[in-house]
């Protein structure tokens, strides 16, 4: 019924701890598991070598090619449902799996379904959600599922089907190593009229951000990209908002969210 895969790179620490307390904690539901090595060279191949879970498919890519490893890794398996695990989620509870696909089988909008994430205090995942972008969330309740609507959603333990992946022709690929693939993937299904959404029934630790392993560089260019980014659209909307009437329009018709207040 589920097919997992997960992408690795050099943080076998992490790894092990999500092999043993996420994948080997799933339900029967689950029948595929493709763990996608990004050419590491910290012990993990020989660590995923080890592994006897037949479900348990390793592929060891000759170079690291980052987030595109998805667009390469989920056409390797068939089932009808499918999870993106980041390798750093490294605690589940057991049956997680079945009762995030519970949960979507009830939610036909919902194309893009991610766990909850446990606030650690440290993973930036767990912050966004819990601190910096909770005034973005709303709680809902769809055919009796708690869903949290509208603030972001990753890709950190996610859950789409094969129906709606090859409809929009699969994962993107790009020429960056890191990249936000889950962005592109939700702005893809919602052209169809399907919906991202975070599901509250199910809570798994996300062991993200630098305390918990080196952040790549690949990694740390793209957020400062985005940072750049982000503080220049700050800027022309504060300008926008400077011009009379603006704000109130703005407000009517929501064109754009306003930029956070200086602190």
């Amino acid at each position: 019924m589920i097919a997992i895969v997960v992408l690795t790179y050099n943080r076998v620490h992490l790894l092990r701890q999500c092999v043993e307390k996420v994948l080997l904690r799933t339900s029967e539901a689950t029948t595929e598991i493709v763990v996608w090595d990004n050419a590491s060279t910290d012990g993990t191949a020989a660590y995923l070598d080890s592994l006897t879970d037949p479900r348990i498919r390793v592929v060891h890519h000759p170079r690291n090619i980052g987030q595109s490893g998805y667009a390469h890794a989920f056409p390797l398996t068939t089932a009808p449902y499918l999870i993106e695990l980041d390798d750093d989620v490294v605690e589940a509870p057991p049956a997680w799996d079945r009762a995030m696909l519970d949960a979507f089988l009830e939610l036909p909008q919902i194309g893009y379904l991610q766990a909850k994430l446990a606030d650690d205090g440290l993973s930036p995942g767990a912050n966004l959600f819990y601190r910096e972008k909770a005034h973005l969330y709303r709680q809902v309740e769809v055919n009796g599922i708690r869903l949290f609507l509208d603030g972001p959603v990753g890709g950190g333990c996610t859950m789409t089907s094969r129906e709606l992946h090859d409809r929009v022709g699969g994962f993107r690929q790009s020429g960056h190593v890191f990249w936000a693939e889950d962005a592109a993937y939700i702005e893809d299904i919602a052209k169809l009229g399907y919906g991202k959404a975070i599901l509250d029934g199910v809570t798994v630790v996300h062991y993200g951000g630098p305390h918990y392993s080196a952040v790549a560089p690949e990694k740390k260019a793209f957020y400062d990209r985005r940072r750049r980014d982000d503080a220049r659209k700050d800027l022309l909307k504060r300008i926008l908002l400077g011009i009379p009437l603006v704000p109130a329009l703005n407000s009517r018709y929501g064109w754009f969210q306003p930029p956070p207040k200086a602190r």
